[in-house]
């Protein structure tokens, strides 16, 4: 497909490592090439199950960061649907949820992709089931399993998961798990396994024979260290960014990239603004809040804080919703240019600052991108799939080439799925 130029022309020429003298509309020809000959792949994209039924889904350009016509519009080959769980009570009943809830999105992604649009989009279980894919022209689903929460206490559940088309998961995400410290540990410095619980390595042996690629992002910085030092294959980050450049526990320290690197992982760099830049992300949202509260006093609405909203009737729930909504559409352009002016959005460019850390720090052969679209992420420039070429005309902008941007894009992610294939491969031979 021909893509859409994203950004518009800023300047006649730009200046950033060996790109001096190369005009605006040439550097976008270049970033087009590049973009459409890169598999791309966002490893991080949330779901909600009432997206995905024959009346509403993928299919429609819905209000969702990720959708079919979005990732056309913006070149997107691959993305991760993700099979997330929060995280609940340790017990029976809590781990019954939990499966549910799990079930019922690894049936969403099934339906999309076998029922739904099987003529527009596939499941990919291989590398070589994206290449395949890519080359007819669909569009390319992956499943990752976010928190190992529901796997309860039984480990059998890796390979059913592994058997739905799960190739990567976490074993926490937002508190601690069955089966590993998270990284929220950080607050409050409570702690339950010191890393991973004995449950935890069991699972990390079993994602091992099974294919499941160990994600670490979420869980602690010990509990990573233990599954990395665990695993007899290569692990990735599936939506982690740079702690040297933001110092958030969601992100990876240098130690941790190191390790990831000598077991020749992937980084897969996230455009979470706040993950990004929090200093920045917390100036911009502070004055954004200001008009927005200002718009609001003058419609006459006080603007209630989530848990106030819980309390309300559902019918008084949904008036406030709809005047917050217009409030919010008038507040947009006040926010674009006053807010912008004084104190700008994270934007694609301190993202990429993130991609030239991670390289420069690990390597070009061990870094990735991804959004969490749906799940919060987006930063001005990259906020839904319909902007992702925008990523590459900043890559391109910065002198990496065309090899370096398919590394980026994807060839890291799919080598390292080849890796763990090829060990859960002589793990089930007994090998």
């Amino acid at each position: 497909m021909k893509l859409p130029i994203l950004f518009a022309l800023q300047a006649s020429f730009v200046f950033a490592n060996g790109q001096a003298g190369l005009s605006e509309e040439k550097l976008i020809k270049k970033a087009r090439d590049f973009h459409e000959k890169a598999i791309t792949i966002d490893t991080h994209n949330d779901i909600n199950v009432a997206n995905f039924t024959p009346e509403k889904n993928y299919t429609q350009r819905l209000n969702t960061q990720v959708n079919l016509p979005k990732m056309e519009e913006g070149g997107l080959d691959v993305s991760w649907l993700i099979v997330y769980t929060g995280q609940g009570e340790l017990t029976p009943e809590g781990y019954s949820k939990a499966y549910a809830n799990a079930d019922a999105k690894f049936k969403a992604i099934h339906r999309l992709c076998e029922d739904i649009a099987p003529d527009k989009i596939e499941l990919a279980l291989t590398s070589s089931d994206v290449r395949r894919i890519v080359r007819s022209g669909k569009k390319v689903a992956m499943i990752g399993v976010e928190n190992g929460y529901p796997i309860g206490t039984d480990v059998t559940r890796v390979k059913e998961f592994a058997e739905r088309g799960a190739r990567y998961m976490s074993l926490a995400h937002q508190g601690h798990s069955q089966l590993a410290d998270s990284n929220t540990g950080e607050t409050d410095s409570v702690w339950m396994h010191k890393g991973l619980s004995e449950l935890g390595k069991q699972v990390i042996a079993e994602m091992n024979k099974w294919g499941i690629m160990v994600d670490l992002s979420h869980p602690a910085k010990t509990s990573n260290i233990q599954a990395i030092q665990l695993s007899k294959a290569p692990v990735i980050a599936s939506h982690s960014s740079a702690r040297a450049l933001n110092d958030v526990p969601r992100n990876l320290d240098d130690e941790v990239l190191m390790m990831i690197k000598e077991r020749n992982g992937v980084v897969q760099t996230v455009a979470f603004k706040s993950y990004v830049n929090a200093k920045k992300t917390a100036a911009h949202a502070a004055k954004s809040n200001e008009i927005l509260a200002a718009l609001a006093k003058q419609e006459g609405l006080e603007i209630l804080p989530r848990r106030a909203l819980a309390d309300l009737t559902p019918e008084a729930r949904e008036a406030y919703n709809r005047k917050f909504a217009a409030i919010n559409e008038k507040a947009k352009e006040r926010i674009a240019t006053e807010v912008k002016a004084t104190a700008p959005p994270v934007d694609v460019k301190d993202f990429v600052d993130h991609i030239d850390y991670l390289v420069k720090k690990i390597g070009i052969n061990h870094v990735g991108i991804s959004s969490d679209f749906d799940g919060g992420g987006g930063v001005d420039g990259w906020n839904d799939a319909s902007e992702t070429m925008n990523v590459t005309i900043e890559l391109v902008r910065r002198g990496y080439s065309k090899k370096q941007i398919k590394k980026l894009w994807g060839e890291n992610l799919l080598r390292v799925l080849d890796e763990v294939q090829e060990v859960a491969k002589k793990m089930q031979a007994g090998k």
